[in-house]
């Protein structure tokens, strides 16, 4: 039976997501039935005449569209980024929020609010800085040989606590009555305006990223074993760790310059993943990419849903990662054991 549910994962996953998109884009304070917005999107695709009120169209496909697919490709993003990164460091409470990534991206998005407001500046500095703070995170983790994973988580949390703090230093320099309230909303997280234009500008370098941990898939099986059974088994453990480390970044980066800092995505998916597939990679990496982005497409929707003035993506995310996150440490104390 376990064998038989991990071999079905995938699809059923696949099918997960195609109706939480459907139930998402039918959901909100104007509500619609899974009918009409099938009716409205097969009009679409066909070209062909929509018999009901233009304001279904116009909520359907110019409002709630353009966010749901950010955030089911945010999600599934993030969630294969920390599946990544998990098996990268054989470790479970790895993720590159917790290496402080996210928070050098942020940086990143702050400072290009505040000098530009260019949605091209905002993601180029948040690219070059996330990779600056998982640079040094590397660096710092080395310092000392044998320090291993827990050195490096040490060390996520260092930096993640400078870039946090020079964050904190652009908010009290940046104008209060418009660079600070831009910068305060957009760290805490939201996909509100959504457009079809603003797919075009950081979706490519995500689905990039996702595409090359989805093609070595296989290797990270691998490379959760320790070095030397890695290079017998002919894995180029190097370029691997280039590849994960690179395309991991980006995925952050890219995903705080569109969304503003969305943690906990990549540790709590890959485990609920885990949990049905178990620990090979070659199921887990689509799996986890179908529920991040069936997770985030939900949180979303209930940010935009429950109030009438939107929550902030990364509360939600924060009330249901933080406890997870808790939970874990107490049962594994740190450790990974399949």
């Amino acid at each position: 039976m376990i064998k038989s549910l991990e071999k079905s994962s995938i699809p059923l996953s696949g099918m997960l997501l195609l109706i939480v998109i459907l139930l998402s884009l039918a959901a909100g304070r104007y509500s619609l039935s899974p009918v009409q917005v099938l009716r409205v999107l097969s009009s679409h695709i066909s070209g062909a005449d929509y018999d009901g009120p233009v304001l279904d169209q116009t909520v359907v496909l110019s409002v709630r569209l353009p966010r749901i697919l950010l955030a089911a490709v945010i999600g599934a993003s993030l969630a294969a980024a920390g599946c990544a990164m998990q098996s990268l460091f054989s470790n479970p409470l790895v993720s590159s929020h917790i290496l402080g990534v996210s928070n050098g991206a942020g940086l990143g998005a702050a400072l290009g609010i505040l000098l530009s407001g260019s949605i091209i500046v905002i993601q180029g500095l948040s690219v070059l800085m996330g990779l600056a703070a998982m640079g040094l995170t590397l660096v710092v983790s080395r310092s000392r040989k044998g320090s291993g994973v827990h050195m490096l988580v040490l060390a996520g949390v260092m930096v993640g606590a400078v870039f946090q703090a020079l964050i904190s230093l652009i908010k009290y320099i940046a104008d209060p009555e418009e660079k600070l309230p831009t910068i305060v909303y957009w760290l805490m997280g939201s996909l509100a305006g959504t457009s079809m234009k603003d797919l075009l500008y950081g979706v490519p370098a995500l689905v990039i990223s996702l595409a090359v941990i989805f093609f070595i898939r296989w290797q990270l099986n691998v490379l959760s074993l320790n070095e030397e059974e890695a290079l017998s088994l002919g894995v180029n453990v190097k370029l691997m760790r280039l590849l994960v480390i690179l395309s991991t970044t980006v995925i952050s980066a890219v995903s705080v310059s569109l969304s503003g800092i969305i943690g906990f995505v990549g540790l709590v998916v890959p485990h609920v993943s885990r949990m049905i597939t178990g620990p090979d990679h070659r199921t887990l990496v689509p799996v986890s990419i179908f529920l991040g982005a069936s997770f985030l497409v939900v949180v979303d929707t209930l940010c935009r849903s429950l109030t009438t003035a939107e929550i902030p993506l990364s509360i939600l995310t924060a009330l249901i990662g933080a406890p997870f996150f808790t939970w874990l440490l107490m049962k594994t104390g740190g450790s990974w054991n399949d």
